[in-house]
């Protein structure tokens, strides 16, 4: 069995390290706590973005799920598995 490729997603992913080494430095720099919450929400909001584009590679692969940027109802992504 493949799977479908997502190095695509490598320079998301490498930008998200790179966040949270930053988010890592304001702690140790004792920056102001709302300051690192909006950087944590940013970085989780990109983990995110990488999430649903993996997700998406996968339905359209996998299950031939043309989904139109609409994203499927949990049940409906459950059903085929």
């Amino acid at each position: 069995m493949t799977h479908p490729c997502h190095k695509d997603q490598l320079a998301s992913i490498n930008r998200i390290e790179g966040q949270i080494r930053g988010i890592s430095r304001m702690i140790d720099d004792g920056k102001y706590c709302i300051d690192i919450l909006d950087q944590l929400k940013a970085a989780k909001n990109s983990i995110k973005s990488v999430e649903a584009k993996i997700l998406k590679t996968h339905l359209k692969e996998k299950y031939n799920v043309n989904y139109n940027r609409q994203m499927l109802p949990k049940k409906e992504i459950m059903k085929y598995d």
